[in-house]
């Protein structure tokens, strides 16, 4: 399980890269709010993290459609966690964006591995 987290860790890395950059570009670039930035970051950066979780970390067996839909299920919780986690400590703390997402990001990471491991991409049947 160690060897697995630490894959699924190396992809959220990519995942995250993706996020982060996409948040920066809209936040300091287009002048988007923080809030909807992350939401958009967060959106690409699960998408990165599907196909290489699914394909590296987890091998599925599942069929796309199945696997997708439980994986966005469990990105979608972990978006509203995210973006939780993100107006909190922006709107309410004054926590510098930058610093609420990483925050944000090393919750977000412990949910999404348990939740994907353990349902999104295993067939009935496998060991968890």
């Amino acid at each position: 399980m160690l060897k697995q987290f630490l894959m699924f860790s190396g992809v959220g890395v990519l995942g995250t890269a993706a996020h982060y950059l996409v948040l920066v570009g809209l936040v300091q670039g287009l002048a988007v709010a923080v809030l909807p930035a992350t939401v958009v970051g967060s959106i690409c950066g699960a998408l990165v993290n599907y196909l290489l979780n699914y394909q590296l970390t987890f091998r599925s067996r599942l069929p796309h459609h199945q696997a997708l839909a439980r994986f966005l299920a469990v990105a979608g919780v972990g978006l509203l966690l995210n973006a939780l986690v993100v107006g909190v400590l922006v709107q309410r703390v004054g926590l510098y964006y930058l610093y609420g997402q990483l925050v944000a990001t090393l919750l977000v990471l412990g949910w999404g591995f348990l939740a994907n491991r353990i349902w999104t991409f295993r067939v009935a049947g496998d060991k968890a």
